[in-house]
């Protein structure tokens, strides 16, 4: 299924300052008999995000009326544990584009870039000034330009670039996952079959 395309996006953040946060953590094991990827988003921290009445639990970040946003800035260390691709799916379908942390395990990142989720890793000052500067003011705005690799924090002008593969890349800008942006590619494979097959 195609992705939104990404190219800059400007909004507000949700600050989840937890580290070592795993993918049981993000979506509990309980969740991932369902093959599709929506629906998933109801259950993203589940067990954080809810009581065991079942009542939303008014401590969490998610249930806060204060926060909102598209990017979730997250602990150092995010999406360890088991490489369950559900945790990316849940965190896209809850309506997050980007997720901002000083380190993330390589699966959860790879994940993440194949399911138009795009994961930033950020200087580990940066990423405390940022989560400070969030509690301090809810409606501060942080600004992503994959194309020029730039994440700034808008109120504070402190910018910092990040890296990424460079299909990767092109994939999240045009909005396509690996069969799509194979798909997308049809033309230019049978040209370099038709001419392999004229050379020999």
């Amino acid at each position: 299924m195609p992705k939104t395309k990404f190219n800059i996006l400007e909004t507000t953040c949700v600050p989840l300052p937890l580290e070592n946060v795993d993918t049981d953590q993000i979506i509990p094991a309980r969740f991932l008999s369902a093959t599709s990827r929506e629906g998933f988003g109801d259950n993203l921290f589940r067990d954080w995000r809810y009581l065991k009445t079942g009542e939303k639990n008014p401590e969490f970040v998610l249930n806060s009326p204060v926060y909102s946003g598209k990017v979730l800035v997250a602990g150092k260390n995010f999406g360890s544990g088991s490489s369950r691709e559900h945790a990316v799916w849940a965190i896209y379908d809850y309506g997050f584009r980007a997720v901002v942390s000083s380190f993330f395990a390589d699966i959860f990142k790879n994940n993440s870039l194949n399911n138009g989720l795009l994961p930033i890793v950020i200087s580990e000052e940066l990423l405390q000034k940022l989560q400070s500067q969030v509690k301090q003011d809810p409606s501060t705005k942080v600004r992503i330009d994959l194309e020029k690799q730039e994440f700034s924090v808008l109120p504070t002008g402190d910018t910092a670039r990040f890296e990424i593969n460079a299909y990767k890349k092109e994939c999240l800008l045009k909005g396509l996952d690996d069969i799509d942006f194979l798909i997308a590619m049809k033309d230019q494979i049978t040209d370099y079959e038709n001419n392999k097959i004229m050379v020999k």
